[in-house]
């Protein structure tokens, strides 16, 4: 299996904070991989590294045989990386519609495409003409990954999207990425809720203090409970 992502040694400083801690992993192509750990254990601060929005102050970060650490974030965008960050990146004062016209590559998304993400997320359809800011947090988190999958892309990197939702919108989310692995995407995730964590990942990697500590199968974690309360201080239940 041909890794898509691969980070080798990467350390991240953000001020006179010391982050990342040499991080090493690699992301095969067409699977997802969860990324869990403890709060603050450095998840986010990955995932932004990964996306040039944060500079790695040392190692490498290899894209399809491509080094983009030292790339502006745009750049990366291009090169077909989706970000949904935790906070929810939408334009609040913008319509839903106008949000996913300026997230198409040429400024009018496929027709196609736009139906597939509204049998996920009907809300979206429903409230096209809205304002995002007049949405609720479900609806906005929706919004914000139809925003990064509006277009094809290699690699997903989706920070704790199921936060604070409603079950019903966590289902849909799940059959959502289910679908996007199924068409051949591949997405690093951050998510605490162990369902779909176990749901929707093929591997898993868990972080502590800047560094990942374990790699291995999503289903093997889930079975075991011992390591989970080694590596994550609690069981994956507890986490719903």
């Amino acid at each position: 299996m041909t890794d898509l992502l691969t980070l080798s040694g990467v350390h991240t400083h953000i001020g006179r904070y010391h982050i990342l801690h040499g991080v090493d992993f690699a992301i095969p192509e067409g699977q997802t991989t969860m990324l869990l750990g403890r709060n603050g254990a450095g998840k986010t601060t990955t995932l932004r590294t990964i996306m040039g929005l944060w500079p790695a102050s040392a190692g490498s970060i290899t894209l399809a045989g491509q080094r983009i650490e030292k790339i502006a974030t745009p750049e990366i965008a291009r090169l077909g990386v989706g970000y949904v960050p935790e906070s929810m990146a939408v334009f609040s004062d913008l319509t839903v519609k106008e949000n996913l016209v300026l997230a198409a590559r040429d400024g009018a998304p496929d027709t196609a495409r736009l139906e597939w993400i509204f049998g996920f997320f009907p809300a979206l359809k429903k409230f096209w003409l809205s304002r995002a800011g007049a949405l609720s947090g479900g609806q906005k988190q929706m919004l914000s990954i139809a925003r990064a999958i509006v277009e094809p892309r290699q690699l997903l990197l989706i920070d704790e999207p199921t936060k604070g939702l409603a079950p019903a919108i966590i289902g849909a989310l799940i059959d959502c990425f289910a679908e996007l692995k199924r068409r051949g995407a591949t997405i690093l995730l951050v998510e605490q809720n162990f369902h779909a964590a176990r749901e929707i990942g093929d591997a898993v990697l868990v972080m502590d203090n800047g560094a990942i500590v374990h790699r291995g199968g999503m289903a093997d974690l889930a079975n075991d409970i011992p390591l989970q309360e080694r590596l994550l201080g609690l069981s994956l239940e507890a986490h719903q």
